[in-house]
């Protein structure tokens, strides 16, 4: 039978996440307790990885003196050791036992007779029970991970009442702490700092982009991603705060902890895809086929991360140092994560094929995510094989924490709303979308090219180094019907001489006087040519948008700005 089990997890998050909250989390120790009775005679109670001087393990054992003698055994990481009694089906318990080294004081006899287990008789409504009440040090070369088992060979079962403490020192970070765990609190603690200045950052470029309309959803997406990162940390250390002050700890905020840092994943990974199709960068829309794979892959990713913490937390052995990508979830996680990678060069290929001129911002976007994509799977591969397991949970943690660090900060950096920053995706305002992306003659509209190609230039933010002067002649959008729109027009080189601004009003307004179609009649003193005859053709103003339009000077010939505040060519 395996030791009691903490209570039932607690609901903290909505029903498709209640199933993983209500697992009985596996013991950990620091602080062991339980009532075993089994029909066996040799059975694992826990592990704990200790330095190499200061660990120490107190204990206190009950058991009927009818069930005597029993030995509580103590197994290092040796492969001479536990690696070759654990599930090793051909040994029976006199040889598992056997292994033992005696003269390392590796087995406490629970009896009277040995005077170190701190064993006596009680007696307790007419039934005699053996008490052991003592501790034992631990010290070896290096930091060792060690396994307790109980054992009565040749028997008629065990039946023990049992409650350890086991300890590193007696400081506040390493007291409770197994030695594989120094140092994630402290890690915990920076890495929650650091997201919290990323996140006020996101939210402070947010607001600069709002301002200039160009707060699109995928830059929402990153802030979302930066803002549950940070809860999950924050859950992070108030799990291992209070594991640090008593040894035990909730399991529950744990998990809470692990699903948020899953989501934050998730939502940068679909961020990326997202931006590698050209989503808010070279067009609007995402075609339904699109939409339709992505939330496949989503749901598939989501449901593996899911599956990933239940095997976790039921399928684990307790008995094994192991790590959690060494299961087949864990697997499937990283060939999905290779599939998202051959996707992402995929849609950056296509997004640069049709807009080479957004090469600025995809190169570096490209390559700095390529790294980004390896190293979970890199990461998976160390850890399983070159990272020792009695070191092995500090060192990813931290390795993982970074990883998740340079995503973020990458993408702040490439996104900052700076004049000096080459590399910034957005051309396209919010409120232009849909415009971009009405649909176009037969009804058709095209998701892919429903931007402009437009190169991204840094006048959007020209004010934040010097004053942007065309903004001084901007015109509102008008606040009623009847208002009037002043819109600039190319005016042929035969008709205006080169420079001149010819503006117009609305039909119905009183129109300017006009030109005159010949020059020497309206001034004697003409020496010129005689333009041609052109009949003179009623011109209409082009319906306005609601975009706000500048005074520009432009000469004959050269492009105008359309209606949706674009450039296209002068209509000759």
């Amino acid at each position: 039978m395996e030791p009691q089990r903490a209570p039932a997890l607690r609901r903290l998050l909505p029903p498709l996440l209640l199933l993983l909250l209500s697992l009985p989390p596996r013991a950990r120790a620091k602080y062991v307790r339980g009532n075993l009775s089994s029909k066996e005679d040799w059975v694992f109670l826990t592990r704990f990885c200790f330095l190499s001087d200061y660990g120490r393990l107190d204990f206190r054992f009950r058991y009927p003196e009818a069930k005597c003698c029993q030995n509580i055994l103590l197994y290092f990481d040796d492969p001479s050791q536990w690696p070759a009694v654990y599930k090793a089906g051909d040994k029976d318990c006199l040889a598992k036992e056997s292994v033992i080294r005696p003269e390392n004081n590796q087995v406490i006899n629970l009896t009277t007779q040995y005077a170190w287990s701190g064993c006596q008789v009680v007696s307790e409504e007419g039934t005699r029970y053996l008490s052991c009440s003592s501790g034992r040090s631990f010290r070896s070369v290096r930091e060792r991970w060690w396994y307790i088992a109980l054992s009565k060979c040749g028997g008629d079962g065990l039946q023990l009442e049992y409650e350890m403490v086991l300890t590193n020192g007696k400081s506040f970070w390493t007291r409770h702490f197994s030695a594989d765990e120094f140092g994630i609190l402290e890690t915990d603690v920076t890495f929650l700092l650091i997201f919290i200045l990323i996140f006020f950052l996101s939210c402070y470029f947010g607001y600069l982009l709002k301002g200039r309309q160009l707060l699109h959803t995928t830059y929402k997406m990153f802030m979302a991603a930066a803002g549950v990162e940070v809860l999950s940390l924050l859950f992070f250390c108030i799990y291992w705060g209070q594991y640090a002050t008593d040894g035990i700890g909730n399991e529950s905020v744990k998990i809470l902890a692990k699903l948020l840092f899953s989501s934050s994943f998730l939502i940068f990974l679909l961020m990326l895809i997202l931006l590698g199709k050209g989503f808010t960068v070279t067009r609007g829309r995402i075609s339904h086929a699109g939409s339709v794979k992505l939330s496949v892959y989503m749901t598939l990713y989501t449901l593996t991360h899911v599956v990933l913490l239940i095997y976790e937390a039921e399928f684990f052995d307790p008995g094994q140092v192991l790590y959690t990508y060494e299961s087949p979830a864990g697997y499937g996680l990283i060939g999905l994560q290779v599939a998202a990678y051959v996707w992402f060069c995929y849609a950056v290929l296509v997004s640069l094929r049709h807009f080479p001129e957004k090469q600025p911002f995809y190169v570096p976007f490209f390559a700095a995510y390529t790294l980004w994509f390896f190293a979970v799977p890199v990461m998976a591969l160390i850890a399983n094989f070159g990272i020792p397991k009695w070191a092995r949970e500090k060192i990813v943690n931290g390795i993982q924490l970074g990883i998740h660090l340079y995503a973020h900060g990458v993408f702040l950096i490439m996104t900052r709303p700076s004049a000096a920053n080459k590399n910034f995706p957005y051309h396209v305002r919010t409120s232009q979308i849909a415009s971009a992306g009405v649909p176009g003659p037969g009804g058709n509209q095209s998701a892919d090219k429903a931007f402009p190609q437009h190169v991204y230039g840094n006048v959007t933010f020209i004010s934040d180094s010097v004053p942007n002067f065309t903004e001084l002649f901007s015109i509102p959008p008008p606040t009623t019907s009847a208002g009037k729109q002043v819109e600039e027009t190319a005016v042929a080189a035969a008709v205006a001489p080169r420079g001149r601004v010819v503006t117009m009003a609305e039909p119905g307004a009183a129109s300017p006087p006009l030109p005159a179609r010949f020059p020497k009649a309206a001034d004697p003193g003409w020496d010129g040519p005689t333009p041609p005859y052109q009949p003179l053709v009623p011109q209409t103003a082009a319906p306005h948008t609601g975009f706000t339009e500048y005074f520009s000077m432009h000469t004959a010939g050269a492009p105008a700005p359309n209606g949706a505040g674009f450039w296209a060519p002068a209509v000759p």
